[in-house]
């Protein structure tokens, strides 16, 4: 016994460690992805803070949450709600608690009237998304920094601040990529 408390004791500081090497390296992604972001540093601290508070607002919500399965997305201020609920008050009501947040400027409230999505379905939009996002970033005509990707039912929300030539690019990737049902442009225009 008293030999793996020691075994303990020697590992934690490797343990630790290791938690503060991971902490460096996002910090550094996320501080090199702030600079290349077209929005502010404050809106992007912003849009981080607005999708914290509505997740937030909707677990405290015993019976949205457990009725609901609710995706928060923001960029620059503009709010994307994907998922699904079950009834149409059920949806109204997510809306009205990510409207009251600071900060949140237009909400795209775009929840199916539906039963809370399986795994299965999810996985599907994740891999959507991953695809559209690899196909954005290969690219030489667009940055993938510019856009935000979100998938639900096969369907492609396109977010970011772009140039109308960017979006144009951006839609027709998406688009032209399996699986995909139909693409939403949300974007910001930068010209």
């Amino acid at each position: 016994m008293l030999k793996s408390k020691y075994v303990l004791l020697l590992l934690l500081p490797l343990i630790v460690l290791q938690g503060c090497a991971t902490a460096v390296i996002t910090g550094a992604a996320t501080g090199a992805s702030i600079a290349h972001d077209r929005r502010t540093t404050g809106s992007v601290i912003d849009d981080q803070g607005i999708e914290f508070k509505a997740v937030s607002a909707i677990y405290r919500n015993k019976a949205i949450y457990d009725q609901s399965h609710v995706n928060v997305t923001s960029y620059n201020g503009t709010v994307l709600i994907t998922g699904e609920s079950l009834t149409e008050q059920l949806k109204q009501q997510i809306h009205d608690l990510v409207r009251v947040i600071p900060k949140v400027m237009t909400i795209h409230n775009e929840l199916t009237i539906a039963a809370p999505s399986a795994l299965p379905s999810r996985s599907s939009d994740a891999w959507i998304t991953s695809k559209v996002k690899a196909k954005i970033t290969a690219d030489e005509n667009l940055d993938p920094f510019f856009v935000k990707v979100v998938t639900e039912h096969g369907i492609v929300y396109l977010m970011g601040i772009v140039t109308r030539t960017e979006a144009q690019r951006a839609v027709h990737i998406a688009s032209t990529s399996a699986g995909v049902q139909r693409v939403v442009n949300i974007f910001e225009y930068a010209d």
